[in-house]
């Protein structure tokens, strides 16, 4: 593929010389004078402009948001010794919104196909589909997880892009979500029945006030994501003025970190995405630019902080059977002896071999906790519910 097709070079305005030495941008391959060769890369960063989706009078500043978030992440200090990150500048838009959906998900997919993983910077939330699309021809089912204060689930007929394109996921064919994940939701802001819809799929969603009280739980559910798609409105807007829609309560600018790290962790994560800055609304220092900035590096730590925790069949992993009282009669947990994360396995028919790479669920300790009063954990009986 020629990537200079979709990609325009990052221009002069950014000064490289001027950093320091020990400046992320000097370990990064950058189209700025040409396009770099792919070659043995781990990460590819791409800009997004593509403003369409957003409410009118917000697509300026969110098209100009991308090279402001460039600005600040280019001056960060590296953190680990190696690093294999392209920025292969910003993307093209399409003559009409959906061509870009289709032109990223040619791009995407091809990365993937070389295992580099995108991450898409910048643009309105309802980009992702074009990351979403990007899994079509992989031949697999996905976990979808979004981060967001509001479900974007409104009919396409009546809503704005980026209030829709979750509703256009679910309705996607062909059909490829195994799962769904939404973080961070605000109640006071999610119509009740968007709510009953998710139960109905049996999809996961955890409210604001519980992710807070215990953000340590939220590792296991984005370990089991494919996919993240961020809307960085979810932080407060103390922390990030600049957010399309940020309000009063939300994330803090440390919580949205760690959750990248957890996210930048997950050895099945394959392509991420953040998206919904206006840089025109930010605060003169640049204050959400930098919060966005922080959160690709924690993001970038956690991916070259991974353990590889893939192979159940090694012995890298001490597991445990715990008897229940009824169905099922045990349930096998794996922790693994690297990385001490948890895993619980759901049987499923054999026939159905697409379901084979989701039977070893994510879990935490408090899961085996509950198998080990007799109870089923939710997580076991959601996942056995959409394979049988």
């Amino acid at each position: 593929m020629d990537l200079k097709l979709f990609f325009d070079p990052i221009d002069d305005s950014f000064n490289l010389k001027k950093l320091t030495g020990s400046a992320i941008a000097h370990s990064i391959y950058i189209n700025q004078d040409q396009m770099p060769e792919i070659g043995n890369h781990d990460i590819a960063i791409i800009g997004i402009k593509e403003a369409r989706g957003a409410d009118p009078d917000q697509q300026d500043g969110v098209a100009k948001g991308v090279d402001e978030i460039r600005r600040c992440f280019y001056g960060l200090k590296k953190g680990s010794e190696t690093i294999k990150i392209l920025d292969l500048g910003n993307f093209r838009n399409g003559p009409e919104l959906e061509d870009t959906y289709l032109r990223l998900k040619e791009v995407c997919g091809y990365l993937m196909g070389q295992n580099i993983l995108p991450i898409l910077v910048g643009g309105a939330h309802n980009v992702d589909l074009g990351q979403f699309y990007a899994y079509e021809d992989q031949n697999k089912l996905i976990t979808f997880l979004n981060i967001d204060s509001q479900m974007d689930l409104d009919d396409p007929k009546t809503g704005i892009s980026s209030n829709t394109h979750i509703h256009k996921v679910f309705k996607h064919d062909p059909n490829y979500l195994f799962n769904y994940y939404h973080l961070a939701h605000q109640s006071y802001l999610i119509d009740p029945g968007e709510i009953a819809l998710m139960e109905k799929l049996c999809f996961e969603a955890v409210r604001l006030g519980v992710l807070k009280e215990n953000i340590k739980e939220m590792e296991p559910v984005i370990r089991d994501a494919d996919m993240l798609s961020f809307d960085i409105s979810a932080i407060q807007s103390h922390y990030c003025p600049g957010g399309v829609d940020s309000r009063v309560f939300g994330l803090t600018g440390e919580e949205a970190c760690q959750l990248c790290w957890y996210a930048g962790l997950n050895d099945k994560l394959s392509s991420a995405g953040f998206y919904q800055y206006n840089a025109l609304k930010d605060s003169e220092d640049k204050k959400t630019a930098f919060v966005v900035a922080t959160m690709l590096w924690y993001f970038i730590e956690g991916y070259y902080s991974r353990k590889g925790d893939k192979n159940f069949q090694s012995n890298d992993y001490l597991i445990y059977e715990v008897a229940l009282g009824s169905e099922p009669s045990s349930i096998k947990f794996y922790k693994s002896k690297l990385s001490e994360k948890w895993w619980m396995e759901v049987p499923h028919p054999e026939e159905k071999t697409i379901f084979m790479r989701s039977r070893m669920i994510p879990c935490s300790y408090s899961d085996y906790e509950t198998a080990l009063k007799g109870e089923v954990p939710t997580r076991w009986i959601n996942t056995l519910s959409k394979i049988t």
